[in-house]
């Protein structure tokens, strides 16, 4: 008795890169603090909180993205974010609104 086989050829393609902010582990010691990005009712406090409980990542109004592991009292604020943050809270107060914290 004689059994054949085929067997198809191995076919191989590049793994699909899927961007993610999950996860992202923070390269170095950190030297400025940054100015978390919000959406209008969301706290600040809260997103860095649950960012530090969870280990994921953070967006800043300067567009840097860390994960969150120290208290960044101790740091100079970075001034890009300041100068965003600063330019906002301007613009909204010409309009009579307040920003929130």
């Amino acid at each position: 008795m004689t059994f054949t086989s085929t067997v198809a050829p191995l076919q191989t393609r590049p793994a699909e890169v899927v961007p993610t902010t999950e996860h992202v582990p923070e390269t170095g010691e950190p030297v400025v603090a940054h100015i978390v990005k919000t959406e209008p009712g969301e706290s600040a406090a809260a997103k860095v909180l649950e960012a530090r409980i969870y280990g994921t990542s953070l967006e800043a109004l300067c567009g840097h993205v860390w994960v969150p592991s120290r208290d960044p009292k101790q740091l100079p604020m970075c001034q890009e974010c300041r100068d965003i943050y600063d330019t906002y809270r301007m613009f909204n107060e010409n309009l009579g609104e307040n920003p929130s914290e």
